[in-house]
């Protein structure tokens, strides 16, 4: 096997002069070849053509040195050397001409010279496989002119470690954004873990859709503590719930005003986009939002710039956006009441976050963590007895148990029981009063449901028809989750989230009639 090196000429490095004091020097591209266990047979010198006698004078002592040795020179002519597009582009115009053969050679891509983006250049290249060859990189030495001299293989698959590291940190990553919560749910763990890669390549807008209470808060300032912990942002995160917004205060407020731009402004204000400067800006509910403000949004998002009210001059704010919703904005869109190009804008990541309702396997993980937050705030532990437990998770998981604020209903329901639970101990007895107070919040919220046969009698025979076909696969199933699961059997499986038990809860709901009735 023969070895064949390339590398760059190096304008600084390899000249060490004209006379003959330059062979008592260090030259980079001349030292490779004294080392008599680095056998080189041919050496092909990439160069400028503005450097022609440096590389002239090079290849001549290159001879000197080894008279049988077989000598390329390649000229390359970018304008500025600086230039990556343009670097790049004439490397990979070089690595296309040669007829590389590596079953007959060895090929070495020698880093140390040329300007650091020709040595990124030549990096990627041979990363690629665009030249089939390992690195090789020479430092000086006390030890003589040759200099020492190092090969770097790029072949990752003999690098578990770093592959290991990688993983590791992603998973680490997972679970934070999970706040470390084990579960079970594969759609959502399939969600955070895309999120997790998004959240550290990314700075383009999030959007987090939902139900109220599925947890688009807490995950909003876990994606910003996850990119501080990178240093990805060095701004703060700036949280507004775009439901509080209206009239000259949403403007005010997001965009800053000047001092008398409105009645009552004595002072100026700076904004929520200013304030996220180099950090995060979560707009939760951005769906409320008026169009006069959402058209100034999307102009921040795009250009980075805005216009405080009542001033004429702008201001720039570089942060990254994520946008909460418990609403349907193609929905509002096609009502007028959300612009087009904003929600184009800001779908680019778009992940629909299940209640709780849908996620039932990630219950007993998330009954632990509300138990420990709560641990960390009173300062002493709070646990069930295993019969309590068994029967809050039998009710938590009944068909009685609606969860309809999702996440909030839970973190209310564990509060309460281990705040009343003496010695630290939740019993059978704050269960059984735990589960009245959740079954008579939720009822207050149910309306009184006519039975199914007159609604049925009341409709077309078209909906007759589908609603009867409902009603008895509901009947036969001991779930609304279940329920969803079979008559959602193939859509269901096209959707990122599916939301089997809320579609088909809003199309009883259009009927007047529940779940829980007609089992």
């Amino acid at each position: 096997m023969n070895n064949i090196v390339i590398g760059i000429l190096g304008s600084r490095l390899d000249h060490q002069g004209l006379g003959k004091r330059r062979h008592s020097r260090w030259r980079p591209s001349i030292g490779i070849l004294m080392h008599p266990a680095f056998p080189v047979d041919e050496f092909v010198l990439i160069h400028h053509a503005d450097e022609a006698e440096l590389a002239g004078l090079t290849l001549r002592d290159m001879r000197e040195l080894l008279p049988n040795i077989r000598l390329t020179a390649y000229v390359v002519d970018y304008a500025n050397p600086w230039d990556f597009g343009e670097v790049y582009s004439q490397l990979h115009a070089f690595t296309r001409q040669q007829r590389f053969d590596p079953e007959q050679n060895n090929y070495y891509v020698h880093i140390t010279t040329g300007t650091h983006v020709a040595q990124i250049c030549l990096f990627l290249l041979t990363e690629a496989n665009y030249i089939p060859g390992k690195l090789l990189q020479t430092s000086p030495s006390e030890e003589g002119v040759q200099g020492k001299l190092q090969v770097i293989d790029l072949d990752l698959s003999r690098y578990d470690q770093i592959a290991s590291r990688f993983a590791r940190e992603a998973q680490e990553g997972i679970a934070y954004l999970k706040s470390g919560i084990e579960t079970r749910n594969a759609a959502f763990n399939s969600l955070i873990a895309q999120l997790e890669q998004v959240s550290i390549r990314s700075s383009a807008p999030i959007l987090l859709t939902g139900p109220t209470g599925a947890g688009k808060s807490r995950l909003a300032k876990r994606i910003f503590e996850l990119k501080k912990q990178r240093g990805q942002v060095s701004g703060k995160l700036v949280e507004v719930n775009c439901a509080t917004l209206r009239g000259d205060n949403a403007m005010s407020a997001l965009f800053g005003h000047v001092k008398g731009a409105f009645t009552g402004a004595l002072t100026a204000r700076t904004g929520l986009l200013r304030e996220a400067d180099k950090g995060l800006l979560f707009l939760d509910e951005i769906g409320e939002l008026g169009l006069d403000e959402q058209a100034m949004l999307l102009r921040a998002i795009e250009d980075k710039v805005f216009t405080p009210f009542g001033s004429d001059r702008e201001t720039s704010s570089d942060f990254q956006l994520i946008a909460g919703t418990n609403r349907d904005l193609f929905q509002r869109v096609r009502d007028g009441k959300f612009r087009e190009d904003l929600l184009a804008r800001i779908n680019l990541w778009t992940y629909e976050l299940p209640g709780l309702q849908h996620r039932l396997e990630d219950l007993e993980a998330n009954i632990e963590y509300e138990l420990q937050q709560f641990t960390r705030k009173v300062g002493h532990k709070v646990s069930f007895n295993k019969a309590a437990r068994e029967q809050y998770l039998a009710f938590a998981h009944s068909p009685r148990a609606t969860w309809r604020a999702n996440f909030r209903d839970l973190n209310s329901s564990i509060t309460r029981m281990a705040t009343l639970a003496n010695g630290g101990r939740i019993t059978e007895e704050g269960v059984t009063g735990e589960i009245q107070r959740l079954r008579y919040d939720w009822g207050s919220f149910q309306q009184e449901m006519p039975p199914a046969d007159e609604v049925l009698e009341g409709i077309d025979h078209f909906d007759r028809v589908q609603l009867a076909e409902v009603l008895r696969v509901c009947r036969a199933s001991k779930s609304l989750a279940e329920a969803g699961r079979t008559l959602f059997n193939i859509s269901r499986t096209q959707r990122a989230s599916s939301n089997d038990s809320h579609r088909l809860r809003v199309y009883l709901q259009k009927f007047g009639l529940s779940f829980a009735d007609l089992a």
